[in-house]
């Protein structure tokens, strides 16, 4: 039998020579083959060997708009000509920052960098130096990025993560100091007393707290009615900022991010991911008095490539798509998502796999699980990590590119034939499936 993915293999296995572990990100090794790709449009990709995939990757989550948009194409295009970086401010800065204002709630200012682990150090720095506290509590399972004062108690296991009153601070990685766990405090998600408890653990403490409003890096669980509204109430009681990690929900759930999509406006918010379609881009937004402190308050930010033309050129002719008549495109989006969520377990039940989908329309996750909710990341560790390994390969046999985490972006360019296409290929990857 022939090697469908044989130029793939040989060039991963070329690259192991150059590059670590033979890819530029150690988590695109987890895939069950490492592809190597050279073209993509709209919502479907080609790989080195010729095969054609529908894509629910989109490069981690930043494609919203698929591949080779003609909008971002035309905008990359006219903005190649001229220059790439200036250091220095330029028209398309105050027009997409414009933008932000016009949509995200909390936008009253907004800092453009480069990643969302650089947009979440600078909010974090902006809610020690606001409130002159250093502790930040964050939730289980939640991922703001992979620098040392954030990578805590993202992943781990039950005896690692400790008890749920009092949770431990579980390390990321090898190499982070020790003392980046005497400026946080964990909880798990979705429980206001456990948030209340930690303010109590450490009074006074407590700058912010951050989380991502959909725990979209661990499972696509979604809060419980009023526990977004309790992170406010309760961070506004004791003095404490509240941060959105929006990076994956914001303009994706809806072109206000999650804060308008729930009704909640938090004091700071990171974006990144979809605003640049397919461009490094990530900012931080927020209220006035907090992100002018870097202009008058002492608080260091910057950044060579921070706002640069080329990112801001894809940003700007991006959220004119997104935003246009009143962010139809996304509403479409989330429609299809929706349907393709009804679909797969429809497909699974048929099989007779248990599964269960959560999430939104355009960002959810399939866990392998007898569950019938999932609350909490811990909710995660009985999930069937074999089962979904030899789903995810069967799809990727079957033309269908997914994350290894079992997670599925929706794009505003997948349309109901690649829906139907794929729901197609799950009941074929569910029956293939051990018993």
């Amino acid at each position: 039998m022939s090697d469908r993915y044989a130029t793939s293999r040989s060039l991963l296995e070329r690259a192991r020579h150059s590059l670590t572990g033979g890819v530029s990100s150690p988590f695109r090794a987890y895939f069950p083959v490492p592809l190597y790709f050279e073209d993509g449009n709209g919502p479907r990709l080609r790989d080195v060997d010729g095969n054609e995939y529908i894509d629910y990757a989109l490069g981690w989550g930043p494609n919203i708009l698929g591949y080779k948009h003609p909008a971002v194409v035309e905008a990359v295009t006219r903005q190649a000509r001229g220059v790439h970086t200036y250091g220095a401010q330029h028209r398309i800065e105050p027009e997409v920052a414009e933008k932000f204002q016009r949509s995200v709630p909390c936008a009253e200012r907004v800092a453009f960098t480069s990643s969302g682990s650089e947009a979440v150090q600078l909010a974090m720095r902006l809610a020690r130096a606001y409130t002159g506290r250093k502790r930040i509590l964050k939730c289980e399972g939640h991922y703001h990025g992979w620098m040392d004062s954030a990578l805590l108690s993202y992943r781990g296991t039950a005896a690692q993560l400790g008890s749920v009153d009092a949770p431990s601070v579980a390390f990321g990685s090898k190499g982070q100091v020790a003392n980046a766990a005497d400026n946080i405090a964990i909880a798990t998600w979705n429980g206001l007393e456990a948030i209340e408890k930690r303010f109590a653990d450490f009074p006074g403490e407590i700058a912010a707290v951050i989380t991502e409003p959909v725990l979209c890096n661990s499972g696509c669980i979604m809060p419980e009615p009023g526990f977004l509204e309790g992170l406010r109430e309760i961070t506004r009681r004791h003095g404490a900022l509240l941060i959105f990690d929006e990076v994956i929900t914001g303009f994706r759930i809806d072109v206000g991010g999650a804060q308008k999509h729930f009704g909640v406006t938090p004091d700071l918010a990171t974006f990144g991911k979809a605003i640049g379609a397919g461009m490094p881009l990530s900012a931080v937004a927020g209220w006035p008095d907090i992100m002018e402190m870097m202009m008058t308050g002492g608080v260091a930010f910057g950044g060579t490539f921070n706002g640069n033309p080329m990112s801001l050129a894809a940003a700007n002719a991006a959220l004119d798509v997104l935003m246009a008549n009143d962010g139809a495109a996304l509403v479409k989006a989330n429609r299809l998502g929706c349907l393709l969520q009804d679909g797969l377990r429809n497909a699974a039940a048929k099989n007779g796999i248990p599964v269960h989908i959560c999430g939104f329309g355009t960002a959810f996750s399939i866990h392998f699980t007898e569950l019938a909710e999932m609350r909490t990341y811990r909710d995660m560790l009985g999930d069937n990590k074999e089962r979904l390994t030899a789903y995810i390969r069967a799809m990727l046999d079957e033309g269908i590119y997914l994350l290894p985490d079992g997670r599925m972006y929706v794009s505003c360019v997948h349309g109901e034939q690649e829906i139907r296409e794929t729901v197609s290929a799950a009941d074929r990857a569910f029956a293939s499936l051990p018993r």
